[in-house]
Parts: C-alpha cells; structure tokens; sequence
C-alpha cells in the first residue's frame, strides 16, 4: 500500500517499522457545579505536584550524563513553575467550573498555538514543551502513566506514531532508529525539527495510518517525496534501495561544500546568510565560518510567550550579543512581527476576523508607538557592537516606509541629545511580502538601502491562500508563475540601482530551487542552517548563463505543476 505525506527530513529509510500507540486523551468537558470546585482545584495541585516530582527525578537522571537532555526537563519545570499559567487554569477550574484536564489543556494550548504559529524553529519548539507539559499533567489526572518512553524501542526500525512529545524524543538514537512517521504534523512541528536536527528520514501528516499498519511491517519511507509504502514489492525494494544509496552519496558529497565559497561555474559569488531567531549563539556558532552574515534575526522571539513586554536593555544586550558573536558580518534585524499567527500575552491585540489582514508587525508598531520606539533605541544603542542592518516587516507602502525612518531619525536625535552612542550609519531596508510592495518595488528601491523577499507570506497574499491552514495546503504553491514573476520583478528594481535584494522565506533554502533564484536576479540567500551544505553544493555547481536560461523558461509556464515538471527535467 502507498501513502502520501509531508516530508519533512530528507532521506531513504527501508525497515521493519514499530508501532508507538500513544493516543491523543479525551477530554472531559464536563461543567462542574460549585461544591466540587474545591475538589477538582485539590485534584489539579496534586497532579502539579506528581508531575513535578517525575521530572526532577527525569532531570537529575540525565543531568551526570546528558546535559543538553536535561535542559529539555529543566525548561519543562520552569513551564510547570509559571504562575500566570497556574493562575488561569486555577480561575478556569474555580469561576468557569471546567474541570481539571480541560482546563489545563485550554490553557496550554492557548499559550502553544501562538508559539507554534511562529516561523522560528526555536520559539516551535518551545510550543511542543508546553504541549509535553500539558499531555503530562492531563494524564496523571486520568490515572495514566505521565509521559510513555521510548527507551525500550526495538533497534533499526522505522518509529511510527500519532505525535512524538519533546520528552518521548529524547532517547531517539538516530543509530537505531531508521526513519519517522507521524498521523499528524508538518514542517515546522517539533517532530520535523527534531528529525531534521537528527539526520533521521521522517514523513509526516498521514492520518490514521496506525489503523491500517501493524508491527513488525516492512516499510520503505521516501523523506524526498513524502512516500511511504508497505509491504513493498521486489522491484520497489531494488528502485528504493538504489535511490536511498544516491542519497547518501549526495549527501555526503554536499558537506564537501560547505567550508567551500559560493561561487558558479562562471564566475558568479553568492551570498549565503543565515536566518535565526535567539541569542544562543550554540545553534549557528559552528556555521558562521561559512556563512557572510545573518540575513534574518527574528526579534518576535523576545516577545512570545511571556507577560511582560521586554526593556530596552534586555533588547539592547541580545542584540549586542548577537552582533559580537558576528563580528564585522552583517546581521539584519527584522522589527517586531507580531499578529496575524503570532500573538501574545504581553502586547493586547483585539480579536479580529481576519488577523492576517489586520493589526501586525509595523502597523502594529505604528499603533503602539512605545512599543516601537523602545525597539528602536535598543536596536541602534546596539549596532555599536557590529554591523548592523535595520529591517520593517509587512511593509505595504512607501508611506510605512517613510512613517518608519521617520521614527528612526527621531530615536537618533533622541540619543544624540543624550550623548548615548548609538549606530550612525545603519542600513534601513524593508519585506517584501505583499503584492503591493513588489509591484512598487522600483518605489521601494530608492527608498531603503536594501529589501528581503519574504516568500512565505508573498506566496499567501499572492495566491489568497492560509499558509498555515492544512485543508487548503494544495493551494500553496511556493513555485506558482505568479510569484515568479513578482521576484523576477522585485530583483530587476532593485539590481538597476545596485542595491542589495534578497530571499529569506522558504524558498531561499530550497535547493531545487536555488538555480531559478539565481537567474531570476537573487544573488543572495538567507535560510536555516540545515541547509547551507546543500545551497552551497547546488550554486557551485551551477552555471550562471544556464540558470538564467532556466528561469526565463519557468517564466513562461502557466502552472506551478508544468514549473515543476522543467526542474525535473533539468536536473536529469
């Protein structure tokens, strides 16, 4: 039988797969009376205090001989510590009379769906904690296990599971364990991050395949494509096995680049830049020897999940940490994006409809200009520790991009009245994430010393498509004409008057892709670290004429499908 998910983790993976039966809980949405109130509020501080006693026992286990594990259990007592937390589901319990496991999951899942929204693997992460967290609690007070292990796992297999918890994870030997497979899940899910981190094949998003696989199966799992397939036949074992060797010789062969020069065939130097979105410098450290900067610094990540807005001197010290950690590279700092999927307690936005369209990232900086100013002047304070480049999110015309350095001038009259140093020469540039502003985009380029593409959301304005909705995941088409032909645009404004112009979305990691970008006019790339060696590998090999060559051919077709079939057909 053949399936069809999201693949997620690159790679082949052929064995006997192991099923992990694991079921999301039933919650019970029952409304209590007053009298049992009391009782339920007692039933919730006991399960509080059993969780917690299991993780400390959890974390001195790993603390001698795992130190990056026993953070994961640390971070989850700090999450079961936090007191707004336990004060809304203490209110949901004793004023709304929900009982214990609903409450506990309402309010943890309020918190996780904000983070989760979030383009950040790093604030991802912490969503799937707070999920870890709250799966913990609601099963002791079912009377079940708090958390099932993973630690007796057969070896070589393929992990077959509805959902994998951060702390289910943490004993997963990439040695042993083959390949992943979930019922739900995509790209940016904890499982995705962990089995990218890992090396480990995964495919995700295969509703109720625990139904229709049983234990001990042989399956071949395609983490290119998405396939899994039971049971496979002799000649989708040799086809399978011979595409998982190509792999690994691939794979292999792209590390070779990566402390190698971005360079094509003719000539042609490409910037490689990396995207990130904290100050632990432990996540990109190893690769800023072969990287020319950061390309996209999430500043969203200081604000998620917490009740109290960040000051400027919390701000002004991780950026100035970041900056030194860089040295002369540059790193652009993207303002505040928060809104549309990214919400959070510190900064009260107002239910809206439609919240993609509505209050976020600079338009909610113009309303809430406090908030904005003290970005600001952290931002410029700190960009004497480096070369800094300052960036507006969701930009959607030339008067935000005025109103903006406005409000940049007037932060640095501010800290030169007050003798403060300050960056005196930063580079201000912009998004360009919406229809409007690449049509404009000649506009724009004598504006700003610079612009990113952000195809992520430029491909969801452009096609009116909920990039995070799965029932309409068909609908997104990263490689649609149309948004070719708004980058082919967006890049020609901008080469004409030499000004730097880049992609950070998705697509500037996609190495499939990468030789379209190029003959589009994308000289430089900004993506996740996981995919440098790759990027690397692709433009190096890449000459520079064909790429343009290939990309004035992808303009001319009508659907991302025939887009498709041409980069299939050239990379044969």
């Amino acid at each position: 039988m053949k399936y069809q998910g999201s693949p997620v983790s690159r790679g082949i993976a052929i064995s006997r797969v192991f099923c992990f039966h694991d079921e999301p809980l039933r919650i019970d949405e029952r409304t209590l009376e007053e009298p049992l109130r009391d009782l339920e509020l007692h039933r919730y501080h006991s399960a509080i205090a059993t969780a917690k006693q299991h993780l400390e026992a959890t974390y001195e286990n790993c603390r001698i001989c795992d130190k990056e594990k026993a953070m994961i259990f640390q971070a989850h007592i700090d999450i079961l510590d936090d007191i707004q937390v336990r004060e809304e589901i203490e209110d949901a319990i004793l004023l709304d009379g929900r009982c214990a496991s609903w409450a506990v999951a309402t309010v943890y899942d309020s918190y996780a769906q904000v983070l989760a929204s979030s383009d950040d693997e790093l604030v991802q992460e912490r969503a799937a904690d707070l999920k870890d967290v709250s799966v913990r609690i609601q099963k002791i007070l079912s009377g079940n296990e708090p958390v099932s292990s993973l630690e007796d796992i057969p070896e070589d297999v393929i992990l077959l599971a509805y959902d994998l918890m951060p702390s289910q994870t943490v004993s997963l030997d990439p040695r042993h364990v083959k390949g992943i497979i979930t019922e739900v899940g995509g790209m940016t899910s904890h499982t995705a991050i962990l089995a990218r981190s890992l090396g480990i094949p995964a495919v995700l998003g295969i509703p109720d395949l625990l139904k229709h696989v049983k234990n001990d199966t042989l399956v071949i799992l395609d983490g290119i494509d998405g396939i899994i397939i039971t049971n496979p036949t002799d000649e989708q074992l040799a086809f399978y096995e011979s595409k998982q060797i190509a792999f690994l010789k691939e794979r292999d062969y792209e590390e070779t680049f990566m402390p190698r020069k971005p360079i094509t065939k003719d000539g042609l130097q490409v910037d490689i830049h990396l995207n990130i979105g904290d100050a632990d410098s432990s996540r990109y450290k190893k690769f800023l020897p072969y990287a020319d900067g950061v390309g996209l610094f999430r500043s969203e990540f200081l604000y998620l999940g917490r009740a109290e807005l960040p000051s400027e001197e919390e701000q002004y010290e991780i950026y100035s940490k970041v900056l030194r950690n860089l040295g002369d590279k540059p790193v652009i700092l993207r303002t505040l994006d928060i809104g549309g999927d990214k919400k959070t307690d510190c900064i009260p936005i107002p239910a809206e409809g439609n919240p993609f369209l509505g209050l976020r990232a600079l338009r909610l900086c113009f309303a809430m200009p406090s908030l904005f100013r003290t970005q600001l002047r952290a931002a410029f304070r700190a960009a004497v520790n480096g070369n800094l480049w300052l960036m507006f999110p969701m930009v959607n015309s030339i008067e935000d991009v005025r109103k903006a350095k406005e409000f940049c001038r007037e932060i640095c009259d501010e800290l030169e009245a007050d003798g403060i140093p300050y960056g005196k020469n930063i580079k201000i540039g912009v998004m360009i994430e919406t229809p409007s502003m690449a049509l404009m985009a000649a506009e724009v380029a004598r504006e700003v010393d610079f612009a990113s593409i952000g195809t992520n959301d430029l491909c969801q304005y452009t096609l009116a498509v909920d990039r995070l909705n799965p029932t309409v995941r068909q609908y997104y088409q990263p490689y649609h004409p149309a948004l070719l032909k708004l980058i082919a645009y967006v890049a020609d404004c901008f080469n004409t008057v030499n000004k730097p112009i880049s992609i950070c979305g998705e697509l500037g990691g996609d190495s499939r892709f990468i030789p379209v970008l190029l003959g589009l006019g994308i000289h430089k790339l900004s993506m996740n670290t996981s995919a440098v060696a790759a990027a690397k590998a692709v433009i190096c090999n890449t000459d520079y004429r064909q790429a343009r060559i290939l990309a004035m051919k992808a303009l001319t077709k009508a659907t991302e499908d025939e887009v498709r079939a041409l980069l299939n057909s050239s990379a044969t």
